[in-house]
């Protein structure tokens, strides 16, 4: 069956045409993927699929994104930013290259600016499912106008009105004035107040509708909130499945590392 991979003329200006030609053939490319963007699994033999090329000063590394996520792109970030993304990765498949360090990816940064990995998943807290969203950055996330490469993103949520736990033992309280948009049963933005006033603005926002289990829409629908978890980069990491991530959670909290609230919803 041919690959439907997407290999955008910029992409092939960078890794050549040789290499082009090989992910295009299948020989280089994966047989399944986890989206640069959504973190959902893909496969280049079912469903259309981009070439992301993030590029550093010395590195390059080749990711893969279902193309109704992100186009077939190249993306500039620092060395930093780079290293630090591929040491974050746990599990990712690494696709075989000829002449560069190609790999497939996790969601990566955009130069001084952190990409939210966004998951969503149930979770039981006390012999009930409730609708979950966990929100982990792809690098640490400094105040604004800070200097240093400090990791302020748990302290910014808290002084949102986030609380950190340290066991997922009670579902956390209703922090008003967020709130996550829901459209048509699919995820579309997690919104926070304008500071300004007037309508709240996007806090984050999918690159695309993203699609939601019909159990997690279901739970969404009876508790008319979403449960928001976040930890800093390297706390929760890619999770196949719910019990694996609940555990993760677990082990962020227990560490000092998760803050959570409760976000009404903005539709259905």
């Amino acid at each position: 069956m041919p690959r439907m991979l997407d290999v955008s003329n910029e992409v092939r200006a960078e890794i050549g045409d040789e290499e082009a030609d090989r992910l295009l053939a299948g020989d280089s490319a994966p047989g399944g993927y986890d989206c640069t963007s959504c973190r959902t699994p893909g496969d280049p033999e079912q469903e259309r699929t981009s070439t992301v090329l993030f590029v550093g000063d010395e590195t390059a590394v080749l990711a893969f994104a279902h193309s109704t996520c992100l186009p077939s792109q190249v993306v500039q970030v620092t060395e930093e930013q780079l290293r630090g993304a591929v040491r974050s990765i746990s599990g990712a498949a690494a696709a075989p290259a000829q002449a560069a360090p190609y790999q497939a990816a996790a969601p990566y940064v955009v130069p001084e600016q952190a990409v939210l990995g966004v998951t969503s998943g149930l979770v039981l807290i006390a012999g009930e499912l409730h609708p979950a969203l966990v929100v982990e950055p792809t690098s640490p996330v400094a105040r604004p106008g800070a200097l240093g490469s400090g990791d302020d993103f748990l302290p910014l949520l808290i002084e949102q009105g986030f609380m950190p736990v340290t066991e997922l033992s009670t579902a956390p309280s209703v922090l008003h004035g967020w709130s996550v948009l829901l459209a048509v049963g699919q995820l579309h933005a997690v919104l926070q107040p304008n500071p300004n006033g007037g309508q709240p603005v996007a806090w984050w926002q999918a690159h695309q509708p993203l699609q939601v289990t019909e159990g997690w829409r279901a739970a969404a629908n009876k508790h008319q909130q979403v449960l928001l978890f976040a930890a800093p980069v390297g706390s929760i990491g890619r999770q196949p499945r719910e019990d694996l991530l609940r555990d993760a959670l677990d082990r962020a909290a227990a560490n000092g590392r998760l803050v959570t609230a409760a976000l009404p919803l903005a539709g259905l």
